[in-house]
């Protein structure tokens, strides 16, 4: 039975279909002005950006200028790049401009896509940002895109790992910056660790474009960004907890071995609020009170080192270091160190060395970086599967854009196999044939070390003529890949090696030019070559097309549907036939998660032989539903780490704009004069309670606090002692001799002076609180789901405590700020405060676990000319402006990999 929603669809189109056709009134109006656009020359064609600009500075909005404008970019494409945006193509444009995600299949031309958006919203001067994977697209989409907006009058920056302040702040600058996800991330959170207005790179967040969106507000966005620096020595207090855990007894604590975990019972928490307030380490009564949090964690961590860590099982001691053994392989791990004070604390309990621990300076995860847009859009082949996430997280709408021509491609039922090797075997088979017959091949893998199994197997059955990729993103990478189209190439790669590059039949025409035309200087020999080029690259893509066009064999499904489509939308672009199949077998990851045993029983007593496949579209419709359910259960847990995350960034965007609003103010004598008012206040209201009488009074202490936080010597006990005397007088006699002693601090120092040093004190007081805040709230993170056992929400639970704890860190900012600035001295040539001169950072790759920063840390190394790859730029380290470029192009870096691409 048909639905009435069904039915719906059939007469009126899907809402996706309705909001294209949409879009259509306006294609015809650009349709309608292309004529008398092409009139144009070049010179009035460029000063439609200055009349635009004119228009937007008199009221107009965007919206207003969207037909001339992107008529203006269609035609300037034309004659720059030689290439017209199809109709789609301004359909795709303007889902961008609306603030969504538009899904063009692979090959429709997505980065052209961008340039109509770019420019429009460029218009305004805020600037624009274009988001890619990696550096290589980066820098090869703003030098090929730069030379239109160039042609128009904008400038265009590029932002690569190398760059100094100064040339990233130039990029910043321009009206389109075309960066990575990591460097805008990194230097956001630098940007909040400066001291300086100046010396900030970033100048806001207009307008943002994300290329390959899926990849990088999905996949990636399962790390945080994350700076980090060395911590105090801390030894003693490791070893002091240490020290408790054997006098402890069974019953103080209970362990689950299965779980990892270790929890002390009531008894054993008893025992040790004495031991610690013995120590001088417990605050308050409880060692649950939100201000010993630390503190838990470490007894914790210890009481795991005594109890669920093993020696020589789980680690070796060796030259005075803890070793961790691998618990599948027995290998030791050298260099590896257990994280959040873990390591630490087995060193107290060995009596080896105690190495510092790192803490985190600085942190955000990427959602919260892209929502800081005022307006976010997104282009990619494959979102529709992920498009509940992008709506709840990013209230970005998924909006789907038909292709130039039909889809062409064969998507073929999945062949399942009862073991690696049978499956493997029928790979390398087919593989073979459509080699035999000048079919060109992409094999997808879902990981590196599957693609290099797979490669060694096609060498021992004898067939050598094949390339292997994985996602290292180099520009030989995106070369190879971009040849993958030739008639008998066979080309093994992991599911992201060389995205963002076309797979084209016959081989990427601009790619070859570029890489084999590259050494010729002689300007005749160059167009015969090209020409011989051009030629060859037709005759190629003849017979490609001819042998069934791109044949994309897969060995593995994903837990993710996404990452399948992307695999089969390498092949069928701009409406080229393939074919696409996908070879699995029981031992998949992935078919083990819903029962494969059984099926492999049943199988059996049907008599399948070793060797033989099960196909049936029932098996597609199998695996889809479990990659559903892997899919919601990972989104589900994307989502309650963002929900703890989410409170970290509300307090996140308080302190960093507490932080510019300080480094903006010329004045900060106000702040500092509230912050010491209301010190005073807690300080009088804490030993002179209201409606106390004279004797509950705690005048006494109250003297040696404001000795301790003001630096002055009030004779408040013997005040205290005066007939009819209030709290109210004994506050305002305080705050009188407090603001005298500031006012007589600042005459003697000069006012420019006093506010320089009030500046200095306050970011760096607030820096050194919010990182100790930081750390409080990993600790909380890590111990707050034991909530749960208590019948209380862990997420509610959390954002009560951490909002107690930066109620915490704003009352010791007043104390800190307060204390320092009644004490401080002039001192000759005082030095600008710095970041710490030494910082790590850090994005792990959700999929491999490796730090993709590779280590670099703030300080950029300098590379012996010797040790530099040409093609492997993070090898390079820190080039001087005038140096010969390590590419080996033989220009200056300057004018090579160290320029920005600007009209």
């Amino acid at each position: 039975m048909v639905s009435f929603g069904g039915i719906a669809r059939k007469l009126f189109g899907s809402a996706n279909d309705r909001r294209v056709r949409g879009y259509k009134p306006t294609i015809d109006a650009i349709n309608a002005i292309e004529e008398k656009t092409k009139a144009l020359s070049d010179e009035q064609l460029a000063a439609q950006t200055v009349e635009f600009r004119k228009l937007l500075a008199e009221g107009k909005t965007l919206d207003d200028i969207m037909v001339p404008a992107f008529a203006v970019v269609r035609e300037a494409s034309r004659r720059v790049l030689g290439m017209r945006p199809f109709d789609v193509q301004l359909t795709g444009g303007m889902i961008l401009h609306d603030g969504a995600i538009a899904e063009m299949k692979t090959g429709e031309g997505k980065t052209l896509v961008g340039t109509l958006p770019v420019y429009l919203n460029a218009l305004s001067g805020k600037g624009v940002h274009v988001v890619t994977v990696n550096d290589y697209l980066a820098q090869r989409d703003s030098a090929t895109m730069g030379r239109l907006y160039g042609f128009l009058g904008l400038t265009t920056g590029v932002i690569v790992h190398g760059l100094d302040d100064d040339q990233r702040r130039a990029a910043y600058a321009c009206d389109v910056t075309y960066a990575t996800n990591n460097e805008l991330g990194f230097d956001y959170l630098r940007d909040n660790m400066k001291y300086e207005r100046a010396q900030m790179v970033q100048r806001g967040h207009n307008y943002a474009i994300v290329d390959e969106v899926d990849s990088i507000l999905v996949d990636e966005a399962r790390t945080p960004l994350i700076i980090s620096g060395p911590l105090d020595d801390r030894s003693d207090l490791y070893n002091t907890i240490d020290a408790f855990i054997p006098m402890l007894s069974p019953e103080d604590y209970e362990i689950d071995e299965k779980q990892r975990s270790a929890n002390f019972s009531e008894v054993g928490t008893e025992k040790l609020e004495g031991l610690l307030r013995a120590a001088g380490l417990l605050k308050g009564e409880s060692l649950y009170d939100v201000e010993n949090v630390a503190i838990v964690h470490h007894i914790n961590n210890a009481l795991k080192a005594h109890r669920l860590f093993t020696r020589d099982k789980d680690y070796i001691v060796r030259n005075d270091e803890i070793v961790i053994i691998d618990e599948f392989t027995g290998r030791m791990m050298p260099g590896r160190r257990y994280s959040e004070g873990q390591h630490q604390a087995l060193e107290a309990k060995e009596k080896v060395t105690i190495q510092p621990e790192n803490q985190t300076l600085s942190s955000i995860t990427f959602q919260n970086y892209f929502r800081m847009y005022g307006k976010l859009a997104g282009m990619t082949g494959t979102a529709q599967t992920e498009a509940e996430e992008f709506g709840n997280i990013y209230k970005l709408e998924v909006v789907e854009v038909p292709t130039n021509l039909p889809i062409a491609r064969i998507d073929e039922d999945d062949e399942v196999y009862r073991t690696f090797e049978e499956k493997f075997k029928a790979i390398i088979q087919e593989i073979k044939e459509a080699h035999t017959r000048g079919q060109p091949v992409l094999v997808g893998t879902t990981s590196i070390e599957k693609s290099e199994l797979l490669a060694t197997l096609l060498r021992q059955s004898g067939f050598e003529t094949f390339n292997v990729l994985n996602a290292r993103y180099h520009e030989q990478e995106a070369y190879i890949v971009s040849q993958a189209g030739v008639p008998g190439a066979v080309t093994i790669a992991t599911n992201m090696a060389g995205r963002g590059t076309d797979i084209q039949l016959g081989g990427n025409i601009d790619m070859r030019l570029e890489h084999e035309l590259a050494e010729i200087e002689d300007e005749a020999e160059r167009n015969a070559r090209e020409q011989a080029i051009r030629a060859e690259v037709k005759e190629l893509k003849a017979k490609a097309l001819a042998a069934g066009g791109l044949y994309v064999i897969a060995s593995e499904r994903h837990e993710s549907r996404r990452i399948d489509n992307q695999l089969r939308g390498r092949s069928g672009r701009q409406g080229d036939p393939g074919r696409s199949k996908f070879y699995l077998s029981l031992q998949d990851d992935l078919m083990r998660i819903f029962g494969s045993d059984r099926m492999d029983s049943m199988l059996q007593r049907l008599g399948l032989k070793e060797g033989e496949a099960i196909v049936h579209p029932w098996i597609n419709k199998a695996l889809e539903r479990a990659q559903k359910k892997v899919e919601a259960r990972n989104f589900d847990i994307r989502k309650n780490l963002l929900k703890y995350d989410d409170v970290t960034n509300d307090q996140r965007k308080v302190i960093f704009e507490q932080r510019i609003e300080m480094m903006d103010s010329a004045d900060l004598s106000d702040v500092v004069e509230e912050m010491r008012s209301e010190v005073i206040d807690v300080l009088v209201t804490k030993h002179i309670p209201e409606r106390a009488y004279a004797e509950q009074w705690t005048a006494k202490e109250l003297r040696e606090e404001v000795d301790r936080l003001l630096n002055l010597d009030l004779p408040v006990d013997d005040w205290a002692k005066e007939e009819g005397i209030g709290e109210t007088d004994i506050r305002e006699r305080i705050v009188e001799a407090a603001d005298k002693a500031a006012n007589e601090r600042k005459e003697r120092f000069g006012v420019e002076i006093m506010t320089y040093v009030e500046r200095s004190v306050l970011l760096q007081t607030l820096d050194h609180l919010w990182r100790e805040h930081i750390v409080n709230l990993d600790h909380l993170r890590s111990v707050i789901g034991f909530r749960g056992y208590a019948q209380r929400d862990p997420l509610q639970e959390y954002k009560a405590e951490a909002f107690e704890l930066f109620q915490a860190l704003l009352a010791n900012l007043r104390e800190a700020v307060t204390a320092q600035l009644m004490r401080v001295e002039l001192v000759q040539n005082p030095e600008p405060p710095q970041p710490p001169a030494v910082y790590d950072e850090m994005h792990v790759d959700p999929t491999t676990g490796v730090n993709e920063m590779n280590g670099f840390r703030a300080e950029e190394f300098i590379a012996a000319p010797e040790d530099r790859h040409p093609e492997d730029q993070s090898t390079w380290g820190k080039v001087g402006r005038n140096e010969a470029c390590p590419c080996g192009s033989g220009k200056k870096y300057k004018h090579c990999h160290g320029a920005f691409e600007q009209a």
